[in-house]
């Protein structure tokens, strides 16, 4: 393909300004934005960047595909809308990078997976650690047997969000939207998605793989007035029987950005965010091997997939590898299937600068979330008072969400 791969964004707001704003920044000459989407533009804050440099702006990808083509579809939209586009897309000889989660549903990725080998284009799934120097060069070390054998792995995310997160649309925070289509929006299928997902995908047999959930137990919590969860707590335990502990909330005031411990038979692989960023992998026999910062290349993601759509190399992180996630994350909502409120008393309310209420917390989440990260404890292991905890749901063979209403 020699002549420049003619791009299509779906999406301008919200994340999708990052892309717009990636593309348009870009000294790369070999593609060309034919036009976005998006019903809402004027809720872009690159609007005007758009409009300046003569791009078409489409209501719809119908409407966009009534007398135009793309090479390469970039989406970013709600989580009710990833499998549709994609598959428009595909059906239209494009290739694409979608943003995660892959869907709502597993039967949706399923969907997308089907489709995709049918017509056989790339399609990448925007997970960027996936995409980085660091987790690639870690998956490699784990596939060619460097640690040993997997043992267990946790990861711990305290993210507060206010009254804004939870208003910037009208599905943030929904297990459906007005039309009945599954959202499943939380803290474990949005924010925090990514790091659920990296710990299936560094387990993978292959580059292009994940491992896949085989069985879980999960807490989910809320202290936001929203229709699914804020908080989660999960053991997961995979095909290979590698225990996976999740541990993430929006509501806390203390900040905690990603960390985690990956343990193995001959070492343990560690990140912490707020310390120096770096994956550093520590052998017992006090060697240590570092990876580097996740982080440091978040938009590889979408010039690897650009390089995919001409052929030229693989795109590391695709809808197989993203669909374990969305397996486990219909699990935990099959089986918690009623989100539990946090006890009101412990229920408080953050306010701003100016004194207006800005945001809710739980007194004392924080600590023990942190004190379930250093004990591989979910909250009811512990005895807190206010947790509870279902029965174990299985998932081997998992295909439809819910699988009660098949």
């Amino acid at each position: 393909m020699n002549k420049p791969v003619s791009v299509l964004i779906v999406g301008i707001g919200g994340y999708g300004q990052n892309y717009v704003n990636e593309f348009l920044t870009s000294d790369r000459e070999d593609f060309k934005v034919v036009g976005v989407v998006d019903p809402y533009p004027e809720n872009s804050s690159m609007v005007g960047e758009i409009r300046k440099r003569g791009i078409p702006i489409f209501p719809s990808m119908k409407d966009f595909y009534k007398n135009n083509t793309a090479d390469y579809v970039c989406i970013s939209s709600p989580i009710q809308c990833h499998s549709d586009q994609t598959v428009m897309a595909l059906n239209n000889g494009a290739g694409v990078i979608c943003e995660k989660p892959l869907a709502a549903t597993v039967q949706e990725g399923k969907k997308m997976l089907e489709v995709q080998q049918k017509v056989d284009k790339p399609v990448g799934i925007g997970y960027q650690w996936s995409f980085s120097k660091a987790i690639q060069s870690l998956k490699k070390d784990i596939i060619n047997g460097i640690f040993g054998k997997p043992l267990r792995l946790k990861t711990l995310v305290l993210w507060p969000r206010d009254f804004n997160y939870y208003n910037r649309s009208n599905w943030a925070g929904r297990k459906k939207d007005n039309n009945g289509n599954w959202i499943l929006d939380s803290v474990a299928n949005n924010a925090t998605a990514h790091y659920l997902h990296n710990m299936f995908y560094v387990l993978g047999e292959s580059i292009e793989k994940s491992a896949h959930p085989r069985r879980l137990k999960a807490e989910l919590y809320r202290a936001n007035d929203i229709e699914n969860f804020d908080t989660a707590a999960a053991r997961v335990f995979t095909d290979k029987g590698v225990e996976l502990l999740y541990l993430v909330t929006h509501a806390t005031v203390e900040q905690l950005n990603p960390r985690f411990c990956y343990e193995f038979e001959k070492a343990t692989v560690y990140f912490d965010q707020d310390s120096d960023s770096q994956i550093v992998a520590e052998f017992k026999d006090g060697s240590q091997k570092v990876y580097g910062d996740p982080f440091s290349d978040r938009f590889n993601k979408v010039w690897i997939m650009l390089d995919a759509v001409k052929g030229k190399n693989s795109y590391l992180c695709g809808i197989e590898a993203a669909l374990p996630h969305v397996v486990c994350i219909n699990g935990m909502q099959e089986a918690v299937p009623e989100i539990v409120d946090f006890p009101q008393e412990l229920i408080k309310t953050w306010k701003d600068e100016e004194g207006n209420s800005a945001a809710v917390y739980v007194d004392g989440l924080a600590e023990i979330m942190k004190d379930c990260y250093n004990n591989w404890r979910l909250p009811h292991e512990l005895g807190v008072e206010w947790s509870r905890v279902d029965e174990e749901i299985k998932l081997t063979d998992y295909d439809y969400f819910p699988s009660n209403e098949k």
